[in-house]
């Protein structure tokens, strides 16, 4: 939770950079992400990670990833 957390940070200070905005002009996360149009890390980090399960459970060669899963 704390990576998220930091990724987060991040994420928003980079989307500040964008639109050349200060933390000194109090414009809100919910403002600054409508502007960009970026989509949050946390929600794309847990998409990937569906991803990437389903991935790795579709496999049949018989390595270690599926059989770990399985138990």
């Amino acid at each position: 939770m704390g990576l998220i957390r930091r990724l987060r940070g991040t994420q928003r200070a980079m989307e500040r950079a964008m639109l050349r905005v200060s933390l000194r002009d109090h414009i809100r996360n919910e403002e600054i992400r409508r502007r960009t149009r970026v989509t949050d890390i946390a929600q794309r980090v847990a998409k990937l990670k569906l991803q990437w399960a389903g991935h790795i459970t579709r496999r049949t060669d018989g390595r270690w990833g599926l059989k770990v899963l399985e138990c």
